[in-house]
């Protein structure tokens, strides 16, 4: 009942894996992006803002299937990849982790664009007019008071990419030991006579991995604002 198959290992280490590169990926692009929300006045402002939260308000299969149509072989973005460069991105392991990091995108923007609003404007000013660059006043100012922020923005997409389903398996597929995360691996579980035990392990490792990102995230936040 309760040891743990190599399926079932494949799945977790697949899931951590995906989410965490799709996290690395993701996250300096919408750090970039919740900045510029919260201090930027520019032409398309709106537009970006709603291509951004775009992917929490669509139907995750219809994320997933539009992703096949961009980055699919045939795609206009995934034909030239695949002819010129051989990089074929649809149903492969890199496929899910574009899955993984544009499912939780949104979530990170909101968090950092949150963080990003609070910080002082004087505070950058009194930067500039001591000699700091734009980039410096950010890197040395701006950036480590929205620690907490940037940190929960990580975990609430991290986790977002740890539950993902019907964009990764319509984009990805269900691939052992590739694509196959845990809840794909949960769903075929379901699906296979006899498959019950096998999905209340993945289950019980879907909600263990989860709660110790929300744990690992509390005190990662307690601990920038105690060193603040």
């Amino acid at each position: 009942m309760w040891g743990i198959t190599d399926a079932e290992l494949q799945a977790l280490t697949v899931s951590l894996t995906v989410a965490g590169v799709g996290l690395l990926v993701s996250m300096p692009l919408a750090l970039l992006t919740g900045w510029a929300l919260a201090r930027w006045q520019f032409w398309g402002k709106t537009a970006l803002d709603i291509i951004v939260h775009l992917p929490l308000v669509m139907p995750p299969v219809a994320l997933g299937y539009l992703l096949l149509l961009a980055l699919g072989p045939r795609g206009p973005i995934g034909e030239p990849l695949q002819s010129w460069f051989g990089i074929n991105l649809a149903f492969s392991w890199s496929g899910a982790v574009i899955v993984a990091a544009v499912s939780g995108f949104p979530l990170a923007v909101r968090a950092i664009r949150i963080s990003a609003e609070n910080v002082e404007e004087r505070l950058l000013q009194a930067a500039r007019t001591l000699g700091q660059s734009p980039f410096g006043a950010f890197a040395t100012i701006a950036l480590p008071l929205m620690v907490p922020g940037v940190v929960a923005g990580g975990v609430l997409a991290f986790a977002r990419a740890l539950g993902e389903f019907g964009a990764t398996i319509t984009f990805a597929a269900s691939i052992p030991g590739e694509t196959r995360t845990l809840p794909l691996a949960l769903y075929t579980f379901l699906q296979m006579p006899g498959g019950e035990q096998a999905a209340l392990r993945v289950l019980i490792l879907s909600v263990t991995v989860a709660v110790a990102a929300l744990v690992a995230s509390e005190y990662l936040v307690r601990r920038s604002a105690r060193q603040r």
